[in-house]
């Protein structure tokens, strides 16, 4: 089957994705193809524009380079204690920024309300995170033919449509993925061909819906790792209200897009029927071809890996870069993407006519308190 991965947008958050892709890597599951969005796209970017021998390398550069130093090991202190720190790096990102990937805009008259260039409407700069990428990905072997397909989605400012940036079809650079993750009003839009885009996640923030756009009807086998909730518990605490918020806002819409392909794909084979009950006379070549390029023969195995940190209902928990933290959501990720491996729920039986299989994680086999990020 053709494996697909598809990345969410989440800031911090997505150190999880990597911790999945790790597993992945040891198991021979390298990907097909990516579809990314925001921190998705960056971690897309670094999986597809690097050899197989060094991708998991390269990806964990990035993080180890994004964290911010904890001033003790977090994982041999109390929860209290951890809360504590995590509170003053978030303040300490809000502030300094994050070297490599964005810093703050002093003095800037965006903040005062006042008319700046379009590029310059943010209250930080994402320029470093153009010099990071250009080291961490190889965009001639990226761009090459034979590699990883590489889909990076980012929102047309003027029109308000998606768009996704595609090497199959174009050229890939820095700021196509710059793009996908230029995060209003906190990070500037990118301007590419004349146009200026923002985040991708401000349409949709989990890309599924490229992949079952695809045209291309083949057996495939996606992951699909979702960083944000979309089930919580009532809020009570307004930390708790803008954490709900935040969480539904950029959740995975992946049940109705799923519920949607399966009718379609109903219809199709429905439509195949019937067609095939006309008599021959009835029939033409060219109706021929156009039923069998609508394809309904391939059936669709998504594995949800979904982030489980609670984080201590902190709404900024996507700018939290706590070395501690990245360190726990990666192996969060790499845990969680092992127990799907080992399920292996793809390799089961499923009649030709199944149009699609979703894949939960399986429970844990030793029940465990869970701690947060």
């Amino acid at each position: 089957m053709r494996i697909v991965l598809v990345l969410q947008g989440g800031g911090a958050l997505g150190a999880y994705q990597a911790g999945v892709f790790q597993a992945l890597h040891e198991h021979q599951l390298a990907p097909d193809w990516i579809v990314g969005t925001s921190i998705g796209a960056i971690n897309a970017g670094i999986l597809a524009g690097n050899p197989h021998e060094t991708r998991l390398s390269r990806l964990r550069q990035f993080w180890q380079g994004i964290a911010h130093r904890d001033s003790y090991d977090m994982r041999h202190v109390p929860d209290a204690q951890r809360r504590s720190n995590i509170v003053l790096q978030t303040w300490d990102t809000l502030v300094r920024g994050v070297p490599g990937f964005f810093t703050p805009r002093l003095f800037s008259p965006f903040a005062a309300g006042a008319r700046v260039d379009p590029e310059q409407a943010s209250f930080y700069d994402t320029g470093e995170l153009r010099g990071t990428l250009n080291e961490l990905i190889d965009f001639d072997y990226l761009n090459a033919p034979g590699g990883i397909r590489l889909t990076v989605n980012a929102l047309q400012v003027t029109s308000g449509t998606l768009r996704g940036f595609d090497n199959r079809e174009q050229t890939i650079h820095a700021d196509h993925i710059r793009a996908s993750g230029a995060l209003p009003p906190g990070f500037p839009a990118v301007r590419i061909d004349g146009e200026l885009y923002w985040d991708g996640g401000l349409y949709s923030n989990t890309p599924l819906e490229t992949v079952l756009d695809d045209s291309k009807q083949v057996d495939t086998l996606c992951f699909m790792v979702d960083l944000w909730s979309a089930d919580g518990e009532e809020p009570v605490t307004l930390d708790q209200v803008q954490t709900r918020q935040k969480d539904v806002t950029f959740a995975s819409r992946s049940r109705r897009h799923l519920t949607d392909y399966v009718a379609t794909h109903q219809m199709r084979q429905k439509l195949r029927e019937l067609y095939s009950a006309l008599p021959p006379a009835k029939r033409t070549p060219e109706q021929t071809r156009e039923l069998e390029a609508l394809g309904c023969d391939s059936t669709l195995h998504v594995v949800r890996l979904p982030y489980a940190g609670r984080d201590w209902n902190m709404a900024a928990k996507d700018i939290n870069f706590s070395e501690g933290s990245i360190n726990w959501r990666w192996d969060q990720g790499y845990q969680d993407a092992l127990r799907a491996i080992k399920a292996a729920g793809w390799l089961g039986f499923v009649s030709e006519d199944t149009p699609l299989v979703v894949h939960e994680l399986p429970p844990l086999a030793v029940p465990g308190g869970e701690r947060a990020a």
